[in-house]
């Protein structure tokens, strides 16, 4: 081999090898969420519900932060009020901010996040009714695992830290 061809080889190799890496760090950078911090993580069952003020479906009323009801609107039992994050369920990930309070009763039973029904949808696959202010189309799942990840304490009433059950009066704290 001529001292041009190994020069060659070696520029190839060299180029090669560092568009991997450099391909590498972009993937784990995305991935990551580097670019945030990450106050909390864990995991948790989620529900979903639609609070419009319209009295249908067992509807409660407009969401306790005086925000209308939207898309990545969460009801949490016990986080502050405008706490911002996102939740993961089978590699999809979608952001949330806390914008009311629930689920109540089945907190005490480990679902310790109501998604708003628009988001639930995206993440099951399934498709949001405005008739029925439920999701239709996702095999009749109701109740989901995810990943959460907390990167901003909202300023509004509630507790930082674990999600506690509703029973525990958290989501009223001040501090």
């Amino acid at each position: 081999m001529s001292a041009r061809t190994g020069l060659r080889s070696l520029a190839l190799i060299t180029a090669s090898s560092c568009c991997a890496l450099a391909l590498a760090g972009t993937a784990a950078y995305a991935d990551s969420g580097a670019d945030e911090e990450v106050l909390l993580k864990g995991s948790t069952t989620a529900s979903y519900f639609w609070d419009d003020a319209s009295g249908r479906a067992g509807d409660t009323g407009l969401p306790a932060s005086g925000k209308p009801m939207q898309k990545q609107l969460a009801a949490s039992p016990s986080w502050p009020l405008m706490t911002e994050g996102y939740v993961i369920y089978k590699g999809k990930k979608m952001p949330f901010f806390v914008g009311d309070r629930g689920p109540g009763e089945p907190s005490s039973n480990g679902v310790m996040l109501d998604l708003d029904a628009k988001t639930f949808a995206d993440l099951t696959g399934g498709t949001f009714n405005p008739d029925t202010l439920g999701v239709d189309g996702n095999g009749g799942e109701g109740h989901i695992d995810v990943d959460y990840v907390i990167t901003k304490w909202g300023d509004g009433p509630g507790r930082r830290g674990r999600p506690v059950p509703f029973s525990t009066g958290a989501w009223a704290d001040r501090g």
